[in-house]
């Protein structure tokens, strides 16, 4: 089978060449049937009551890799394998989660997610032939401790979030973010900063907390 770079045998199956993060092929049977596998535990989840928290937390630690402790995601939530996500502890995901997990995506402890939120490692060539021929590409997600991410926004392949950050409403998370920063926007970048301020006011400088 011959050898990668920086040693160990070269990858056999594709599952193995997605988890390398070499190039794949999606439609490959194994890698379907782990999908289907995936998506008919998030339709039994996503058709659960809202009430049900024992089911749900019962659903997720069978579909996800590692949960931590009190999680909340509220349906719908989709995922493409379910076994390559870790969660901490509180965490919390509004409505319309999707996590594209064909690499490893892993959170901190007490991230807090807007609805409509994507965590996508796939990614296709730009090249159309081989896009064409079904070759596909994956790169891991890193999400530290303490993060909110607003309504809407989008984190692409290999990127990785610090602790302590905010993310704006709407962004398009293209590259590794620093640690107690505010960013936004598409692409997403830092514009500040967490202070001290932050952490004496609520809303902004103008509103103290009590």
């Amino acid at each position: 089978a011959g050898e990668i770079a920086g040693g160990g045998p070269e990858p056999v199956t594709e599952r193995e060449r997605m988890r390398s993060g070499r190039l794949y092929q999606a439609g490959d049977r194994e890698l379907s049937l782990a999908r289907d596998r995936a998506k008919e535990v998030c339709y039994d989840y996503n058709a659960l009551r809202p009430s049900d928290r024992a089911g749900q937390a019962a659903l997720l630690r069978r579909l996800l890799g590692k949960v931590g402790r009190n999680p909340c995601i509220l349906a719908p939530f989709w995922c493409d394998y379910g076994e390559n996500i870790t969660i901490g502890d509180a965490f919390f995901a509004n409505h319309g989660l999707t996590i594209l997990d064909c690499a490893p995506v892993t959170f901190g402890d007490h991230v807090f997610i807007a609805p409509d939120c994507g965590f996508h490692t796939a990614g296709h060539p730009v090249d159309a032939a081989r896009r064409n021929a079904g070759w596909e590409y994956a790169r891991p997600i890193t999400v530290g401790d303490d993060v909110w991410f607003g309504a809407g926004v989008q984190v692409l392949p290999g990127v990785t979030i610090g602790c302590d950050c905010v993310i704006g409403a709407g962004s398009v998370v293209t590259r590794d973010i620093p640690p107690h920063s505010v960013a936004a926007g598409n692409p997403c970048r830092v514009l500040r900063p967490i202070t001290k301020e932050d952490r004496e006011t609520c809303f902004g400088p103008e509103t103290t907390l009590e």
